[in-house]
Parts: C-alpha cells; structure tokens; sequence
C-alpha cells in the first residue's frame, strides 16, 4: 500500500497535510479499507479546540465506530460538511475530497512526533 509522501500520519491512521498555518486532517486509506463502508461521520464544531490525542469525532462503519484522534494541538478553521451529507466520500477519496477537518497548527513542533509515509508503512506491517 502505498501513502502519499508529502504528508505526515499518526499511529492512529490520521494523515495530516500541511498548509502554511493550517493542518488538513483525514483517516488513511488503510484506515478506511479497515473500517469498511462509511455510513456517518460525527464532525466537532468550527472554533473548538483540540490537543493532541484528544478525539475530535468520529467515524461509523456498518460494523464499527472509531474515535478521531486529533495529530497535532490546534481549533477546527473548517469541516468538510459533504461528508454530512456523503459519508462514502472517506472510502472513495480518503486523501482528497474525503478530507474531515482543516486544524490551526498551534505548535509545529509537534509535527515532529508524527510519522513519515515509510515510518507508517513500517508501523502498519507491525500490526498485521
């Protein structure tokens, strides 16, 4: 499986795009692969702050709920609301349209503690 170079991901399958100021934020394909068909995604509100690990919503599969984690200490600038609308777009699009959050990035350092595409390679072939 390959993951797109130019983002960073946590070991909770959240990849996060950086731009300039601001964080885009969504699950990875292998996480959507997991969780199965997407039926609802509970989004948190625009202004809410988060640290990081802290969840900011979830996701709902016919079989299973998982939690969000947020990568990295920041408030929700946007929500991706088609996903109110169109859950699916996370398993058709997890790394485009299928977008959850966009997060102020509060402290970059932190983005140091997240994982390269190879590192999370590595990691996923730990859990299997």
């Amino acid at each position: 499986m390959d993951f797109p170079e130019e983002l960073k991901y946590s070991k909770e399958h959240i990849w996060v795009r950086v731009e300039g100021a601001r964080a885009v934020v969504g699950i990875t394909d292998y996480a959507q692969n997991e969780l199965g068909k997407i039926t609802s995604v509970e989004l948190p509100e625009v202004g809410d702050e988060f640290q990081q690990e802290d969840s900011f919503g979830s996701i709902e599969a016919r079989k299973t709920v998982a939690e969000l984690y947020a990568p990295l200490t920041g408030s929700v600038l946007e929500l991706n609301e088609e996903l109110l609308d169109n859950a699916a777009l996370v398993n058709e699009d997890p790394y485009d349209s299928g977008w959850i959050v966009v997060l102020s990035l509060d402290d970059p350092e932190e983005l140091m503690m997240l994982l390269s595409a190879e590192e999370y390679a590595d990691a996923l072939e730990e859990f299997d």
